[in-house]
């Protein structure tokens, strides 16, 4: 299923939310729930893999994958021999699909056992994935795919070729149907249990870069670009 890409307008980037629907209305925490437009994005840029859900054969399945997002689309790519992927193609008019990333941010120990927990940020995205077919919307998805990576990256490499590029399956799922949910803070420990002599706080968890290793054939002259220093 092929549908032409539509310019996202400037009214799509404003801070207006999205709206609740059944399916993204928690049944438990709806108070850490938001469908705030600017939160979705950062999660959403933030992240280096999604993990894609489907249903395949009448069976559940789900898959990481790279993924980015351009306006109020998410783009993922893959191999076009990807049962998935082709799935999104072949159906009409598209494959089913439940996309999440999720952040983890802090170890929440708590005095009980049963108050463990962890802070996170997490976006989960229903929708209809359809296989991206307009030669320019695909460069513009592959492009944010690799940026999404390493920002700047797909301006620093070789574009993929004719033959890369009828091995490669672009397929598009809308921002529409989604929620994001946050926790930060410390545990939320009964009363009863505040006197028990174990230690109890966050232990925070950060993203970090070491520096970067060059491949073994690379040229030595050739310096490692400078926006590697700003991951």
């Amino acid at each position: 299923m092929s549908e032409t890409s539509a310019p996202v307008s400037a009214s799509q980037e404003t801070a207006t939310p999205y709206t609740p629907t059944g399916r993204t209305v928690p049944s438990r925490g709806r108070a850490r729930a938001s469908y705030d437009r600017e939160l979705v994005h950062s999660i959403l840029d933030e992240a280096y893999l999604c993990h894609l859900g489907f249903v395949r054969d009448g069976a559940p399945v789900v898959l990481p994958t790279l993924f980015a997002r351009v306006g109020e689309r998410l783009y993922v790519h893959g191999s076009t021999g990807s049962r998935p992927l082709h799935a999104a193609g072949a159906a009409d008019p598209g494959l089913p699909v439940c996309l999440t990333v999720t952040h983890v941010d802090g170890l929440v120990l708590a005095r009980s056992a049963f108050h463990h927990s962890i802070n996170y940020r997490c976006v989960v995205v229903h929708g209809t994935a359809v296989t991206v077919t307009d030669p320019d919307e695909r460069r513009i998805a592959l492009d944010a795919i690799v940026d999404q990576v390493v920002p700047g990256r797909s301006r620093d490499s070789r574009p993929a070729d004719t033959k890369e590029l009828a091995a490669t399956a672009v397929v598009r799922l809308d921002l529409d149907e989604l929620s994001a949910k946050v926790r930060t803070g410390g545990p939320n420990d009964d009363p009863a249990d505040l006197s028990l002599p174990y230690w109890a706080g966050v232990v925070p968890l950060t993203r970090g870069h070491a520096a970067p290793v060059p491949a073994d054939d690379l040229d030595p002259a050739i310096p490692a670009p400078g926006y590697l220093g700003s991951l």
